[in-house]
């Protein structure tokens, strides 16, 4: 029977990175993510999200063997917003064994039981701001960029456990991997109606002027999602930390703006999806990846992207300004050789979102969940 202990020292830690590397070492559909990006999102001292919550790191071992790990998280900014008393696990990884996982479970329940915490819920890693979910559906390709991937055999070792469904996330694909496919024309015209009759403007990111491009972000990001289920606000700092590191990579025409009176009132974010660059990847090592990711931007050869994000100002939705914001990314985005996007995700019951896209004519390829369990 696998023992589970607290992974605290720096060998303990490099053990917990290193698990998925071995344990997804055959799989040729999952993303080896850098193994520095890892390190600095664990990092109680790099990542920002510490300045408002904590977490245990567990590994179960059989016979000296690293078998399974969990992280325990209390988000203190999350209980505050919502009014409950809601612990996380995340970083879930583990061997087909449901005594292995029952007893990754019950350390990480009883870490939060002691901080007062009533419910588990997870996958997040570590926040609904970050990778969270556990792939139940579309197990058949590979993920794009920030975007968890699981073997199906997880889904058992988390029902098993006691975990029920506690909401769905549906994740989009639309256009074709090898050719450009226009919008639909009657979308077309009713973006353009919709631009002229309500005085809004469109523009692409401007990297000149990147710190306050990312201050008019801050300014609709949490007023765009603050009425979402499970949406935790994201503080400056995390914003800050996030536009860093996505910086050397954002295709600027792929992040619009929408204005209306000399006011930005929402914005969307695509990226590249740079998981095709990762996923020969094995070890996770930052060289030469980084040259691979770097020279496939340059020579515009990644035909997939991943939008990120899309929010408007609460008082300017249901006048289609969504759609406007997607024509615009689709449209950009075959400019530049990319002819396949995945949109999401989005909760299964935002009827207004998930409209929005079917309209687009994107369908749903993957579905993520999250589940509870009382502790």
């Amino acid at each position: 029977m696998a023992q589970v202990r607290p992974a605290r020292s720096r060998g303990d830690l490099e053990q917990f990175v290193d698990l998925p590397y071995r344990l997804h070492a055959r799989d040729p559909l999952w993303v080896p993510p850098l193994r520095r990006d890892v390190e600095t999102l664990l990092s109680r001292s790099k990542n920002p999200f510490f300045e408002h919550a904590d977490a245990e790191y567990f590994i179960a071992e059989r016979a000296g063997d690293v078998v399974g790990r969990i992280a325990a998280i209390h988000n203190r900014l999350h209980n505050t917003t919502h009014h409950d008393r809601v612990g996380f696990f995340g970083f879930l990884e583990c061997v087909d064994d449901q005594s292995t996982a029952d007893a990754l479970f019950a350390a990480a329940g009883e870490w939060l039981r002691g901080r007062g915490l009533d419910t588990m819920r997870g996958p997040a890693s570590f926040s609904v701001n970050d990778e969270c979910g556990l792939l139940v559906d579309g197990f058949g390709t590979p993920p794009t960029l920030m975007m968890p991937h699981n073997p199906p055999y997880y889904v058992t070792l988390i029902e098993r456990a006691g975990f029920a469904k506690a909401k769905d996330l549906l994740v989009y694909q639309g256009g074709h991997p090898e050719h450009y496919v226009p919008v639909p024309e009657r979308l077309a015209r009713g973006t353009e109606l919709i631009r002229q009759r309500q005085g809004i403007t469109l523009r692409g990111l401007d990297m000149k002027d990147f710190a306050a491009e990312v201050e008019r972000i801050k300014t609709i990001y949490n007023a765009a999602w603050e009425l979402n289920w499970g949406f935790v606000p994201m503080t400056d700092h995390e914003i800050d930390h996030l536009a860093e590191q996505f910086k050397p990579v954002v295709i600027p025409e792929l992040v619009p703006f929408a204005e209306k009176d000399g006011r930005v009132i929402a914005f969307g974010l695509a990226l590249p999806d740079l998981n095709v660059a990762f996923r020969g990847n094995s070890r996770g090592r930052m060289f030469p990846a980084i040259l691979k990711v770097l020279w496939l931007l340059k020579a515009k050869k990644l035909k997939r992207a991943r939008i990120v994000l899309l929010g408007i100002l609460p008082e300017y939705r249901g006048k289609g300004i969504d759609a406007m914001l997607y024509h615009w990314i689709w449209t950009r985005s075959g400019e530049r050789g990319i002819y396949w996007g995945e949109a999401g995700w989005i909760l299964e019951d935002n009827p207004a979102m998930n409209a929005g896209l079917e309209k687009m004519t994107f369908t749903v390829y993957k579905t993520y969940r999250l589940y509870d369990r009382a502790l």
